[in-house]
């Protein structure tokens, strides 16, 4: 019987012993593992709502994976002078770079082409797919034509207010946009924000200006401050500077008229005019592709909708859009009931955007048309936007 007994006992001690072993190795193997580079290349820096929204990702990674990762950025570097702050990143052994502006796109790809180790990652492009396919380069992008509709909602919501109230008339429904360029992702975006204006008020129409800049306050502000003095009641953006709030702001009183933002909550400086605002939110897609590279995993393979090929892209669903602040004290009443269902009937594809008794036309081949009572499936092989007619009749661009 002792001799039964001994023998567990050192079988017991034995066993004790080697998990403890196998326990110190693999601790001592993840301690000294080396931590995973993680680059990031801006075209501004934190003082820029476009990209501090970028660096909302790169905190999450950092406090998601501690230690795991180190993280190396480069900021501040302007479209068509990317190809240093990219050597630099190579040379730094990073595993994979995040690259956040639009115009980086095609330099990017070169350095994917030259660098197969390495996963490149590139924001609002939609180049990954074409050819050459390169399995280390991924494009990606939340699907912000939602996050538009639904702000235009809430704008449609305030111009039904204030024809209720004989502020305005139904024909004085009229919507200002300052946009940045006539690119396919800033029509895109104008034009699910006036189709949500519509989808509550069908009298509405909208005037757009370009300002060929992205971020430039002095002539957001005097755009803006144009578009109200033509009989604008509401402004919109996609610029990324607070001038137009600002604008709404300093008319109000004399007037009224509101705002709706981008990439930032403007009710701060725009208290008694900015109603919401709405982003992108860059971090699911960062976060589950750094722990992509840390598994030896392909990055699509992390995600379980939206990926065509090597393009992921999403909106309200799994939070790649965002609503910001909704200024309570200005909107109109029902209008968090109706942003609340317009959000879930998205996220169901029970409401979809570009699709109405309306045609379109672009803007720099009138030979190419497209009518709306056949819906135009935004995003459906790309997370970048692809829409880009101008609407017959509703929407005027105004030039400079």
């Amino acid at each position: 019987m002792r001799k039964k007994y001994f023998v567990t006992a050192i079988t017991s001690f034995l066993f004790i012993l080697f998990f403890a072993f196998v326990q110190f190795v693999l601790v001592d193997k993840e301690e000294n593992k080396e931590a995973v580079r993680v680059g990031f290349l801006y075209v501004g820096d934190a003082g820029t709502p476009y990209t501090n929204n970028f660096i909302k990702a790169q905190n999450d990674i950092k406090k998601q994976y501690g230690d795991r990762v180190e993280i190396i950025v480069k900021e501040n570097i302007a479209e068509g002078n990317e190809e240093g702050a990219l050597n630099e990143l190579v040379n730094e052994k990073c595993k994979i770079i995040f690259s956040s502006s639009y115009g980086y796109g095609n330099t990017v790809k070169q350095f994917a082409e030259k660098n197969p180790e390495i996963e490149f990652c590139q924001a609002t492009c939609s180049n990954a797919n074409e050819e050459p396919f390169l399995e280390n380069y991924h494009t990606f992008m939340g699907h912000i034509c939602e996050g538009r509709y639904v702000t235009g909602v809430v704008a449609g919501m305030k111009l039904k207010e204030m024809i209720e109230k004989d502020q305005i008339t139904p024909q004085e429904a009229k919507v200002g946009y300052v946009a940045a360029f006539p690119y396919a992702e800033v029509i895109s975006g104008y034009t699910a924000f006036f189709l949500g204006v519509r989808s509550i008020v069908d009298t509405a129409t909208m005037e757009v200006q370009y300002t060929n800049t992205w971020s430039n306050y002095r002539i957001e502000k005097n755009v803006a401050r144009e578009m109200i003095e033509d009989g604008c009641v509401i402004i919109s953006q996609h610029s990324d500077t607070t001038g137009p709030a600002v604008a709404c702001e300093q008319e109000k009183g004399s007037r009224e008229v509101y705002h709706v933002g981008y990439n930032q909550s403007m009710i701060d400086v725009a208290p008694t005019t900015s109603l919401i605002s709405c982003r992108i939110n860059w971090s699911p897609y960062c976060l589950k592709a750094v722990e992509a590279v840390m598994n030896d995993k392909k990055i699509e393979d992390m995600f379980g909708s939206g990926v065509n090929k090597n393009d992921v892209g999403a909106g309200f669903t799994d939070e790649w859009v965002e609503l910001l602040e909704m200024n309570k004290s200005i909107i109109a009443a029902g209008t968090e009931q109706r942003v609340e269902n317009c959000i879930k009937a998205l996220e169901n594809d029970s409401l979809h955007v570009f699709v109405g008794n309306y045609t379109g036309t672009d803007p720099f081949n009138p030979e190419d048309t497209y009518d709306l009572n056949v819906e135009y499936k935004e995003n459906e092989t790309s997370s970048a936007p692809t829409f880009h007619y101008v609407l017959d009749d509703v929407i005027t661009v105004r030039e400079e």
